[in-house]
This record gives C-alpha cells, structure tokens and sequence, in this order.
C-alpha cells in the first residue's frame, strides 16, 4: 500500500500549474523501535496531558498553543488564528528562481521529498516544467508549508518526477567558527601526504547504497531473538582507540591493512530483506515459516507414486 501524501496542492511556473502531491521519500517505521515498561508490572507506559499547577489531566480540546514572553506569561494562538495567516505556499510551490546544484551547502539540506502529478490531469505541465529544470541543468528553489510552518524547497528531476529536498534557513546553520577556531594550524608534510593519498587509492570505490550494512539494527534484532530464545546475554567487548604516537609509522601500516583487507576475499553481500524489520526476527514458537511446511507436506507425484 502506497503511503499518503504529506501534501497535496498546485506546481507552478509563472503561468504553468499542475496539481501535484508530496511524498516522503525516506522511512524510518522499518528500524528496531522499542515501548517504554513499567518494570514491576510489565505494562506499556502511557502519557498523558496534565496542567502544569493543578496535575490534573487535560482534554485534547481545551489544549492550545501558546508562545512564551515570560516566565509564567504566554501569549495563546488558537488553530484558527494560525489558519488565517493565509500563505500562498499553503496551497501553491511557486517556483521562485533556478540556481546551480553546487551552490547548495550540503547543510542546507534537511530531507527528501518525492513530487508526482496529482491526478489524471496536469501530467503534460509537469512534463514542460520537469525537462525544463532537467535541461537547464538547475535547481528550481520553491516554498511549501508542511505541518504549519513555511519551508524552502528545492526541486530536481528524477527519473519520471521530481525530488523536493527541505532546506533550512540560515538562522537554523550554525557557524562553523565557533567550532574550528581552536583547530591548530598543522603543517602536513609531503611524505604524509603522499602515504594518506596512497591509501585513499587503495580504499577506492562507487557510492553503492546496497552494500551499506546497518550493523548496529542487525545487532539489535540479534539481541531480540536470544532473548526470545531464552539465550544468556553476553557483553561484547567495546572498541578502543588508540594513541598515535608515530603518525608516519601509522601510515605505513595502514597502507599495508588497506592492501591485505583488499587481496582478501570479498564479504558475501547480505541477504536483501523485505521492507519490514519484523520478518527478520526468529518466529514465535509453535508456527512454521511457509518453506518447512511445504518441505514436509508430501507432492503430489509423490502421492500418485505411494498410491
């Protein structure tokens, strides 16, 4: 089953509109996620909404947003007084100007978006508006408004629609400044970067997605079937890090660990799973995967044959 549109409303180029919908284009509900227990009973923990003074519980209706000037002063907004500040980008991605896709700062860059046509109609504007940006080899910056606030968007053809990334405003980038002011100013000689180069060379490769491996969801699913088949839980051992005291004596060894773990043999890809972490786990005790079933269930040649 498809997911739902995040957001559902009109593309524009100056004149040329097309209705359009917005999807995400990454999930995270497949990852490992656990419920908070009480200990004692064994019993989900459940939350609820009280007055901050009285501790008594409060209705979803009679909550409301508010903004906070003071220390115990707010200013409330109601939901309908957020609806009324009426934005254009509401309803409308007006494509506002094509930029370069090497000026944007990778920071910028919050999350991806996929943006296909809404419906039967409007399908040839989008394909004008879509080869447009793919021909002119840019990226068309646009405003959308998700769960109430105003977001930069910026679109690029892929494939037969278009990937809208959020981007953020500057005043959500820190400054990189007060970080790196304290980095030393180190002077790299040639010899050490030549050795680094070397092992960058020998760590060569392509960005390939499917060969990236979520090790620490694997250990987690690892760790749910020994528990759920009564197995002892062991420690494993924490990598350490180790001081370099010989920084050129570190290269040459990297190189030669670079250079043995390449004339290695390579790792056997893991098994591609369903899109549902659930099917990685042991099943519960008592059933039996399809597989085992149709082992044991006699053919029907076999029958023919007894017969």
């Amino acid at each position: 089953m498809a997911p739902r549109a995040n957001w559902k409303g009109f593309l524009r180029l100056s004149l040329v509109t097309c209705p359009v919908a917005l999807y995400p284009a990454t999930s995270e509900s497949e990852k490992v996620s656990f419920n908070q227990l009480n200990r004692k009973t064994g019993h989900r923990i459940k939350y609820a909404k009280v007055d901050a003074d009285t501790g008594e519980e409060v209705e979803n209706e009679d909550i409301v947003k508010g903004y906070k000037v003071d220390t115990d002063t707010y200013i409330e907004v109601t939901k309908e007084e957020l609806e009324n500040v009426a934005l254009e980008s509401t309803r409308t991605i007006e494509i506002d100007e094509f930029v370069d896709r090497s000026e944007i700062d990778p920071r910028y860059l919050i999350r991806p978006y996929y943006l296909v046509p809404d419906g039967k109609v409007g399908h040839d504007a989008f394909a004008v508006i879509r080869e447009t940006i793919r021909e002119m080899n840019k990226v068309a910056i646009g405003r959308v408004v998700l769960t109430n606030r105003e977001h930069i968007i910026a679109l690029d053809p892929l494939d037969k629609g278009l990937m809208g990334t959020l981007l953020r405003y500057p005043y959500e980038v820190r400054s990189e400044k007060e970080y790196f002011d304290d980095i030393e100013d180190v002077k790299v000689t040639k010899d050490m970067l030549d050795l680094a180069k070397h092992i960058v060379n020998q760590k060569a490769g392509h960005f390939e997605p499917d060969k990236f491996e979520d090790q620490y969801e694997t250990a987690l699913i690892d760790l749910i079937n020994q528990k759920r088949a009564g197995k002892p839980i062991t420690a494993k051992e924490r990598p350490r890090g180790e001081n370099v005291v010989d920084l050129m004596d570190a290269l040459r060894k990297s190189i030669g660990g670079a250079q043995a773990s390449k004339d290695s043999k390579p790792a056997k890809k893991p098994r591609k799973v369903a899109s549902s972490q659930k099917e990685m786990l042991m099943p519960i005790a008592g059933k039996k995967s399809a597989k085992e079933a149709a082992a044991k269930k006699p053919s029907a040649k076999s029958q023919r044959k007894s017969a």
